[in-house]
């Protein structure tokens, strides 16, 4: 696989979740997420969460980047109890200033990704391609560049 375009809400879900056992599977180090607000990411999946389990249980790394958090806790309950297990690995940034239309949606890994390049639309591309890898966490890095730590681990309270 190069490039293979999808379109539609259920094969971007599906893609993820099999991004995810795929980054499970093949022991992946480091993954970043990107979205607006996550909303239509099957983050409460029960399969998604286990996958995510599998993968990190090895030293691992999971950036994501968001406009805002709003949404996970209330459509995502089971992804907010694994993010309170696995704090340590995962590191949360919004980036405000950055338009929520215009934010990327992607999920990055070293050797792959999914990018929702017409998020309205759901479409969008899943690549193996080194130089869209490589342009693509540029890009990433850029936002993470301008945000600011979001969605913190545990919520301490007086």
């Amino acid at each position: 696989m190069q490039n293979s375009t999808f379109e539609g809400p259920t094969a971007f879900a599906q893609l993820i979740r099999d991004a995810v056992a795929d980054a499970a599977a093949q022991g992946v180090r480091e993954m970043v997420w990107s979205d607006a607000d996550f909303f239509d990411w099957p983050l409460c999946e029960k399969s998604v969460i286990d996958a995510l389990n599998v993968w990190a249980n090895r030293h691992r790394r999971l950036v994501i980047l968001a406009h805002n958090f709003d949404v996970i806790p209330r459509k995502h309950p089971r992804f907010v109890e694994w993010r309170r297990m696995w704090g340590h690995i995962v590191e949360c940034r919004v980036a405000k200033q950055w338009d929520a239309t215009e934010f990327p949606s992607a999920m990055w890994m070293p050797s792959t990704y999914v990018q929702r390049l017409d998020p309205a639309r759901f479409r969008g591309i899943v690549s193996n391609d080194a130089l869209g890898v490589a342009h693509l966490k540029e890009a990433l890095n850029e936002v993470h560049k301008q945000s600011s730590p979001g969605f913190p681990a545990t919520v301490l309270g007086l």
